[in-house]
This record gives C-alpha cells, structure tokens and sequence, in this order.
C-alpha cells in the first residue's frame, strides 16, 4: 500500500510506524477529497517530502484531479497512539 519513497522516508525516522500511519490516513483523505467514495488503489496517492507534504497523484486519483480540475493539498500529524491527515482538494 505504499512506495518506495514513503517507505525509505519512514525507515529513516525513530517511529516509522507512526510516519506509515499518517501517511495511510493522507491517502484515504485524498480519496475522500477526490469525491472517490468506492476508493482507489493507495499507491496512486503518494506523500512525498516532509516540509511540508505534498501529494503526489497517479491512475486514478490523478484522473479524478484533472477531471475536477483541482489540485490537492495536506497535512498531516500523528503522536504516538493516533495519526491523522486532512487533504484539501483546491481549485487550480
């Protein structure tokens, strides 16, 4: 369900558990943001960078973008126990 890159990212951190979670939970805000309620393989939407995030789109999730002519910001947070992000789908 991730890249490489999210993968290599989280393997560089203390937790990379918590990175992975949050980076679950950007995905699945994506493709509510996208209005793709019956989902969308999780490897089209891939975070990339950290300062800040961004989204990276593909297939899918890439189509649904141009097609709504948006593009899709996020952010992400997790602490310990909980991650979460929210994803903005912006009018280009």
């Amino acid at each position: 369900m991730f890249t490489g890159g999210e993968l290599d990212y989280a393997r560089g951190r203390r937790r990379p558990a918590q990175h992975l979670a949050a980076r679950f939970c950007a995905k699945e805000a994506a493709a509510k943001a996208l209005g793709l309620s019956d989902g969308l393989g999780l490897r089209e939407v891939e975070v990339v960078g950290s300062e800040p995030p961004r989204l990276r789109l593909s297939g899918r999730a890439a189509r649904a973008a141009a097609a709504q002519d948006v593009e899709l910001r996020v952010s992400l947070t997790h602490s310990r126990d909980y991650a979460a992000a929210v994803a903005l789908a912006e009018t280009r």
